[in-house]
């Protein structure tokens, strides 16, 4: 451990292996470590309300998860990996998350200082989207590929995000059969569906806005998306990512 003007400063990768044996019990599919410790009432907001919220399908696709709360995270420099920081990094090298592997279990790292807490729950959302999308299984994918290919034949602007976009740009500018299935296309694909059950599951626990703008795509298609995601991974029951589904129960 390395420290900055008194601070401790540790690799992502030495805590994860540090605190293994000190993971506390969450669920069947989550545990988590705290540094420092929190109050009940924080951890209900940081765990224990987003867990609840996460479909059964969702939890049994993901395997051992541990969390790690820490204060803040820095980007490696290239020599090292990433840092878990009490002092707050400088401009352009602080993170939200990372993610490491540790006997047979993912440990997701999760800034929380001065972290906004609808922006924690993106960030908490966004990590386990993207460990679906890169296992995610045959069914779920076959599903979505076909959305997208609609969408494509329709000539559908926008996208969820704006990682998304850029790689569906890509794809149109540069392959003349933009429903085949090639590298440019399965890496849109992975991409729009990390972005877009990122989007589901975060709605699925809390009240939000989809921000509009250029690059949005249009609200039915959008919607056509979270139902097919709602299909493959109902929520648990009283969740619902549609308002008025909710209200009708």
């Amino acid at each position: 451990m390395s420290t900055v003007n008194g601070q401790p400063r540790l690799a992502v990768a030495d805590l994860a292996a540090r605190c293994r044996g000190q993971f506390i019990p969450l669920t069947n599919t989550f545990s988590y470590f705290c540094t420092p410790s929190m109050a009940e009432e924080d951890l209900r907001q940081y765990l224990h309300d987003p867990i609840a919220a996460l479909s059964p399908l969702i939890c049994a696709d993901l395997g051992a998860i541990g969390l790690v709360l820490v204060p803040y995270l820095e980007k490696g420099n290239g020599r090292s990996g990433d840092i878990v920081s009490f002092e707050k990094p400088a401009d352009g090298r602080q993170l939200t998350s990372a993610r490491v592997a540790a006997g047979g279990m993912t440990i997701l790292v999760l800034a929380t200082k001065e972290e906004d807490i609808a922006n924690y729950h993106y960030t908490f959302y966004n990590a386990l989207a993207a460990l679906i999308a890169d296992t995610w299984q045959l069914g779920p994918r076959e599903s979505f590929y076909q959305q997208l290919r609609e969408e494509l034949s329709a000539e559908v602007h926008g996208e969820v995000d704006e990682r998304s976009w850029h790689l569906k740009q890509a794809l149109v500018r540069r392959q003349t059969n933009i429903r085949k299935e090639t590298k440019l296309f399965r890496d849109y694909a992975r991409q729009a569906f990390e972005d877009t059950l990122t989007l589901y599951l975060h709605g699925t626990c809390c009240d939000i806005d989809v921000e509009t703008g250029p690059r949005q795509m249009p609200s039915r298609y959008l919607r056509k998306r979270l139902e097919l995601l709602a299909s493959l991974y109902p929520p648990p029951e009283g969740y619902t990512v549609f308002p008025e589904q909710l209200k009708k129960r």
